[in-house]
Protein backbone atom coordinates (compact mmCIF):
# COMPACT_ATOMS: atom_id res chain seq x y z
CA UNK A 1 0.00 0.00 0.00
CA UNK A 2 1.24 3.51 -0.81
CA UNK A 3 1.90 5.24 2.51
CA UNK A 4 2.85 8.66 1.19
CA UNK A 5 0.87 11.55 2.52
CA UNK A 6 -2.10 12.53 0.44
CA UNK A 7 -4.35 15.56 0.70
CA UNK A 8 -8.08 15.16 1.06
CA UNK A 9 -10.10 17.92 -0.54
CA UNK A 10 -12.01 19.29 2.44
CA UNK A 11 -13.65 22.67 2.79
CA UNK A 12 -12.51 25.04 5.49
CA UNK A 13 -14.60 24.81 8.61
CA UNK A 14 -16.28 28.02 9.82
CA UNK A 15 -16.20 28.26 13.60
CA UNK A 16 -18.80 29.88 15.78
CA UNK A 17 -17.64 33.24 17.07
CA UNK A 18 -16.79 32.86 20.74
CA UNK A 19 -13.85 33.34 23.07
CA UNK A 20 -11.46 30.42 23.42
CA UNK A 21 -12.51 28.02 26.15
CA UNK A 22 -10.09 27.84 29.12
CA UNK A 23 -8.07 24.68 29.62
CA UNK A 24 -9.59 22.30 32.19
CA UNK A 25 -7.98 21.48 35.52
CA UNK A 26 -7.75 18.08 37.18
CA UNK A 27 -10.48 19.03 39.65
CA UNK A 28 -12.92 20.24 36.98
CA UNK A 29 -15.98 18.06 36.31
CA UNK A 30 -16.00 15.10 33.93
CA UNK A 31 -18.19 15.48 30.86
CA UNK A 32 -19.51 12.28 29.30
CA UNK A 33 -20.33 12.50 25.60
CA UNK A 34 -22.60 9.68 24.43
CA UNK A 35 -25.33 8.57 22.04
CA UNK A 36 -28.60 6.75 22.58
CA UNK A 37 -30.62 4.26 20.55
CA UNK A 38 -34.08 5.24 21.71
CA UNK A 39 -37.05 6.42 19.67
CA UNK A 40 -34.94 8.76 17.52
CA UNK A 41 -32.36 6.03 16.93
CA UNK A 42 -28.68 6.53 16.19
CA UNK A 43 -29.42 9.75 14.31
CA UNK A 44 -30.46 11.61 17.46
CA UNK A 45 -26.98 13.02 17.95
CA UNK A 46 -24.68 14.14 20.73
CA UNK A 47 -25.81 13.93 24.35
CA UNK A 48 -23.80 15.18 27.33
CA UNK A 49 -23.76 14.36 31.04
CA UNK A 50 -21.53 15.59 33.84
CA UNK A 51 -20.05 14.21 37.06
CA UNK A 52 -18.16 15.78 39.95
CA UNK A 53 -16.93 12.50 41.42
CA UNK A 54 -16.55 10.20 38.39
CA UNK A 55 -19.41 7.94 39.49
CA UNK A 56 -22.72 9.82 39.52
CA UNK A 57 -23.56 11.53 36.20
CA UNK A 58 -26.44 13.92 35.48
CA UNK A 59 -27.61 14.97 32.03
CA UNK A 60 -26.82 18.39 30.59
CA UNK A 61 -29.09 20.54 28.44
CA UNK A 62 -32.12 18.64 29.63
CA UNK A 63 -30.91 15.53 27.80
CA UNK A 64 -31.47 17.08 24.37
CA UNK A 65 -29.08 16.58 21.46
CA UNK A 66 -26.44 19.26 21.08
CA UNK A 67 -25.32 18.17 17.60
CA UNK A 68 -27.55 16.29 15.16
CA UNK A 69 -25.51 14.32 12.57
CA UNK A 70 -25.81 15.49 8.96
CA UNK A 71 -22.83 13.86 7.20
CA UNK A 72 -21.55 10.42 6.24
CA UNK A 73 -23.06 7.45 4.49
CA UNK A 74 -26.02 7.08 6.87
CA UNK A 75 -25.86 10.34 8.85
CA UNK A 76 -25.70 8.46 12.14
CA UNK A 77 -23.85 9.38 15.29
CA UNK A 78 -22.39 6.50 17.24
CA UNK A 79 -19.36 6.41 19.55
CA UNK A 80 -18.82 10.20 19.95
CA UNK A 81 -15.28 11.05 21.04
CA UNK A 82 -14.70 14.51 22.52
CA UNK A 83 -11.29 16.15 22.91
CA UNK A 84 -9.73 19.62 23.22
CA UNK A 85 -6.88 20.94 21.06
CA UNK A 86 -5.91 23.84 23.34
CA UNK A 87 -8.29 26.21 21.57
CA UNK A 88 -11.48 24.38 20.59
CA UNK A 89 -13.36 21.19 21.31
CA UNK A 90 -13.43 18.53 18.61
CA UNK A 91 -15.89 15.70 18.17
CA UNK A 92 -15.31 12.54 16.13
CA UNK A 93 -17.99 9.91 15.57
CA UNK A 94 -19.07 6.82 13.61
CA UNK A 95 -21.27 7.94 10.69
CA UNK A 96 -22.54 4.54 9.48
CA UNK A 97 -22.37 0.82 10.13
CA UNK A 98 -20.83 0.36 6.66
CA UNK A 99 -18.69 3.00 4.93
CA UNK A 100 -15.33 4.74 4.67
CA UNK A 101 -15.92 8.01 6.58
CA UNK A 102 -15.84 9.34 10.12
CA UNK A 103 -17.59 12.48 11.33
CA UNK A 104 -15.89 15.61 12.66
CA UNK A 105 -16.98 19.00 14.00
CA UNK A 106 -15.55 21.65 16.34
CA UNK A 107 -16.98 23.92 19.00
CA UNK A 108 -15.76 26.63 21.36
CA UNK A 109 -18.35 25.81 24.03
CA UNK A 110 -19.97 22.40 23.31
CA UNK A 111 -23.18 24.16 22.26
CA UNK A 112 -22.34 26.05 19.06
CA UNK A 113 -20.80 23.76 16.45
CA UNK A 114 -19.00 24.23 13.14
CA UNK A 115 -20.23 22.75 9.89
CA UNK A 116 -19.82 19.00 10.01
CA UNK A 117 -17.22 17.13 7.99
CA UNK A 118 -17.25 13.55 6.73
CA UNK A 119 -13.57 12.60 6.60
CA UNK A 120 -13.06 9.78 4.06
CA UNK A 121 -10.25 8.16 6.01
CA UNK A 122 -10.51 4.76 4.26
CA UNK A 123 -11.62 5.93 0.82
CA UNK A 124 -8.44 4.72 -0.86
CA UNK A 125 -8.26 1.31 0.84
CA UNK A 126 -10.09 -1.14 -1.42
CA UNK A 127 -12.34 -3.60 0.37
CA UNK A 128 -13.02 -1.41 3.41
CA UNK A 129 -16.35 -2.28 5.01
CA UNK A 130 -16.53 0.05 8.00
CA UNK A 131 -14.95 2.78 10.14
CA UNK A 132 -16.00 2.40 13.76
CA UNK A 133 -15.34 4.27 17.02
CA UNK A 134 -12.85 6.95 15.88
CA UNK A 135 -10.67 8.59 18.51
CA UNK A 136 -7.69 10.96 18.52
CA UNK A 137 -4.57 11.57 20.56
CA UNK A 138 -1.93 14.29 20.23
CA UNK A 139 1.49 13.06 19.15
CA UNK A 140 4.86 14.44 20.34
CA UNK A 141 5.22 16.50 17.14
CA UNK A 142 1.91 18.28 17.82
CA UNK A 143 -0.08 16.49 15.13
CA UNK A 144 -3.16 14.45 16.01
CA UNK A 145 -3.26 10.71 15.46
CA UNK A 146 -6.76 9.63 14.41
CA UNK A 147 -7.51 5.94 14.86
CA UNK A 148 -10.52 3.67 14.41
CA UNK A 149 -11.53 0.07 13.70
CA UNK A 150 -11.98 -1.21 10.15
CA UNK A 151 -12.56 -4.52 8.43
CA UNK A 152 -10.83 -4.73 5.03
CA UNK A 153 -12.02 -7.72 3.02
CA UNK A 154 -9.23 -10.20 2.34
CA UNK A 155 -6.83 -8.91 5.00
CA UNK A 156 -5.81 -10.97 8.02
CA UNK A 157 -7.19 -14.26 6.69
CA UNK A 158 -5.83 -16.12 9.70
CA UNK A 159 -8.68 -14.69 11.82
CA UNK A 160 -11.42 -14.64 9.18
CA UNK A 161 -14.77 -15.79 10.54
CA UNK A 162 -14.01 -15.09 14.20
CA UNK A 163 -16.37 -12.08 14.45
CA UNK A 164 -20.05 -11.65 13.60
CA UNK A 165 -21.15 -10.95 10.01
CA UNK A 166 -17.71 -11.84 8.62
CA UNK A 167 -16.12 -8.78 10.22
CA UNK A 168 -12.39 -9.05 10.92
CA UNK A 169 -11.29 -5.74 12.43
CA UNK A 170 -7.94 -4.15 13.13
CA UNK A 171 -7.08 -0.66 14.36
CA UNK A 172 -6.17 1.79 11.58
CA UNK A 173 -4.72 5.30 11.77
CA UNK A 174 -3.86 8.50 9.98
CA UNK A 175 -2.53 11.84 11.23
CA UNK A 176 -3.36 15.49 10.72
CA UNK A 177 -2.21 18.92 11.84
CA UNK A 178 -5.28 20.87 10.74
CA UNK A 179 -8.16 18.42 10.06
CA UNK A 180 -8.03 19.37 6.38
CA UNK A 181 -5.13 17.30 5.09
CA UNK A 182 -4.43 13.81 6.37
CA UNK A 183 -1.72 11.19 6.01
CA UNK A 184 -2.51 8.00 4.14
CA UNK A 185 -4.32 5.41 6.29
CA UNK A 186 -2.36 2.46 7.54
CA UNK A 187 -2.74 -0.25 10.18
CA UNK A 188 -2.00 0.89 13.72
CA UNK A 189 -2.45 -2.24 15.81
CA UNK A 190 -2.79 -5.94 15.00
CA UNK A 191 -2.88 -8.09 18.15
CA UNK A 192 -3.52 -11.26 16.16
CA UNK A 193 -7.29 -11.21 16.63
CA UNK A 194 -10.26 -9.13 15.55
CA UNK A 195 -10.11 -5.95 17.62
CA UNK A 196 -12.30 -2.84 18.01
CA UNK A 197 -12.86 0.15 20.30
CA UNK A 198 -9.24 1.15 20.88
CA UNK A 199 -8.63 3.94 23.39
CA UNK A 200 -5.47 5.34 24.97
CA UNK A 201 -5.13 5.90 28.71
CA UNK A 202 -2.43 7.36 30.93
CA UNK A 203 -1.87 5.16 33.97
CA UNK A 204 -1.44 6.71 37.43
CA UNK A 205 2.35 6.50 36.94
CA UNK A 206 2.06 8.49 33.69
CA UNK A 207 2.74 5.61 31.31
CA UNK A 208 0.67 5.32 28.14
CA UNK A 209 -1.51 2.26 27.52
CA UNK A 210 -3.72 1.13 24.65
CA UNK A 211 -6.97 -0.52 25.76
CA UNK A 212 -8.81 -2.65 23.19
CA UNK A 213 -11.79 -4.96 22.94
CA UNK A 214 -11.16 -8.50 21.74
CA UNK A 215 -14.03 -8.87 19.26
CA UNK A 216 -13.64 -12.64 18.92
CA UNK A 217 -17.00 -14.37 19.09
CA UNK A 218 -15.82 -17.94 18.35
CA UNK A 219 -14.97 -18.87 21.05
CA UNK A 220 -16.68 -15.90 22.76
CA UNK A 221 -14.46 -13.34 24.46
CA UNK A 222 -15.68 -9.76 23.95
CA UNK A 223 -13.57 -8.48 26.83
CA UNK A 224 -11.02 -5.70 27.40
CA UNK A 225 -7.25 -5.98 27.51
CA UNK A 226 -4.44 -3.41 27.71
CA UNK A 227 -0.93 -3.04 26.27
CA UNK A 228 1.72 -0.52 27.26
CA UNK A 229 2.55 1.90 24.44
CA UNK A 230 5.90 3.61 24.02
CA UNK A 231 4.08 6.20 21.87
CA UNK A 232 0.66 6.48 20.19
CA UNK A 233 2.09 4.62 17.19
CA UNK A 234 3.93 2.04 19.28
CA UNK A 235 5.82 -0.08 19.82
CA UNK A 236 3.25 -1.84 21.98
CA UNK A 237 4.04 -4.25 24.78
CA UNK A 238 2.37 -7.59 25.49
CA UNK A 239 -1.36 -7.56 26.08
CA UNK A 240 -2.56 -7.97 29.65
CA UNK A 241 -4.97 -10.71 30.62
CA UNK A 242 -8.62 -9.64 30.30
CA UNK A 243 -9.51 -7.18 33.08
CA UNK A 244 -13.23 -6.85 32.32
CA UNK A 245 -16.09 -9.34 32.06
CA UNK A 246 -16.98 -10.76 28.64
CA UNK A 247 -19.55 -9.11 26.36
CA UNK A 248 -18.63 -5.48 26.99
CA UNK A 249 -17.57 -2.65 24.64
CA UNK A 250 -16.82 1.05 24.38
CA UNK A 251 -14.04 1.46 26.98
CA UNK A 252 -13.41 5.03 28.15
CA UNK A 253 -11.10 6.13 30.94
CA UNK A 254 -10.62 8.92 33.46
CA UNK A 255 -8.22 9.67 36.29
CA UNK A 256 -10.17 9.94 39.53
CA UNK A 257 -8.01 10.73 42.54
CA UNK A 258 -4.94 8.50 42.49
CA UNK A 259 -6.58 5.83 40.33
CA UNK A 260 -7.55 5.18 36.73
CA UNK A 261 -11.12 4.09 36.07
CA UNK A 262 -12.05 2.24 32.89
CA UNK A 263 -15.78 2.43 32.16
CA UNK A 264 -17.46 0.10 29.65
CA UNK A 265 -20.86 -0.50 28.09
CA UNK A 266 -22.37 -3.82 29.21
CA UNK A 267 -24.50 -3.68 26.11
CA UNK A 268 -26.38 -6.95 26.47
CA UNK A 269 -27.68 -5.88 29.89
CA UNK A 270 -28.32 -2.22 29.04
CA UNK A 271 -26.04 -0.90 31.79
CA UNK A 272 -22.50 0.32 32.46
CA UNK A 273 -19.66 -1.25 34.40
CA UNK A 274 -16.28 0.03 35.58
CA UNK A 275 -12.95 -1.28 36.81
CA UNK A 276 -10.43 0.76 38.82
CA UNK A 277 -6.66 0.35 38.98
CA UNK A 278 -3.61 2.06 40.40
CA UNK A 279 -0.99 -0.06 38.65
CA UNK A 280 -2.62 -1.46 35.44
CA UNK A 281 -2.19 -4.96 36.88
CA UNK A 282 -4.73 -5.23 39.70
CA UNK A 283 -8.29 -4.13 38.92
CA UNK A 284 -11.21 -3.56 41.29
CA UNK A 285 -14.83 -3.74 40.15
CA UNK A 286 -16.54 -0.42 41.02
CA UNK A 287 -19.48 -0.74 38.66
CA UNK A 288 -22.01 -0.84 41.49
CA UNK A 289 -21.11 2.78 42.31
CA UNK A 290 -22.06 4.10 38.85
CA UNK A 291 -25.12 6.12 37.95
CA UNK A 292 -25.27 7.08 34.26
CA UNK A 293 -28.12 8.42 32.08
CA UNK A 294 -30.63 5.81 31.01
CA UNK A 295 -29.95 4.53 27.51
CA UNK A 296 -26.43 5.98 27.31
CA UNK A 297 -24.17 4.10 24.91
CA UNK A 298 -20.47 4.10 23.92
CA UNK A 299 -18.92 7.55 24.34
CA UNK A 300 -15.98 9.35 25.92
CA UNK A 301 -14.93 11.35 28.98
CA UNK A 302 -13.22 14.73 29.19
CA UNK A 303 -12.61 17.21 31.99
CA UNK A 304 -14.24 20.53 31.10
CA UNK A 305 -13.98 23.87 32.97
CA UNK A 306 -16.77 24.22 35.50
CA UNK A 307 -17.89 27.61 34.18
CA UNK A 308 -18.44 26.15 30.71
CA UNK A 309 -20.40 23.20 32.13
CA UNK A 310 -22.56 25.56 34.20
CA UNK A 311 -23.33 27.56 31.06
CA UNK A 312 -24.58 24.39 29.31
CA UNK A 313 -26.70 23.30 32.26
Amino acid sequence: MNRRDFTLALAALPLAACVTAPVARNDDPLVFSYFTTGKAGEGAGLKLAVSDDGFAFRTLAGGRSLLVPQVGEKQLMRDPFLFHDGTDYHLLWTTAWEGVTIGHATSPDLVHWSDQQAIPVMRDVAGTRNCWAPEAIRMPDGRFLLFWSSTVTGRYPETAGTSESDYNHRLWQCSTADFRSFSAPQPLYDPGFSVIDGTFAHAPDGSLHLIVKDETVTPPRKWLRAARAESPTGPFGPLSPPFSPAWVEGPMTARVGDALICYYDVYKDGRWGAMMTRDMARWQDVGDQLSLPAGARHGSLLRVPRALVDAIA
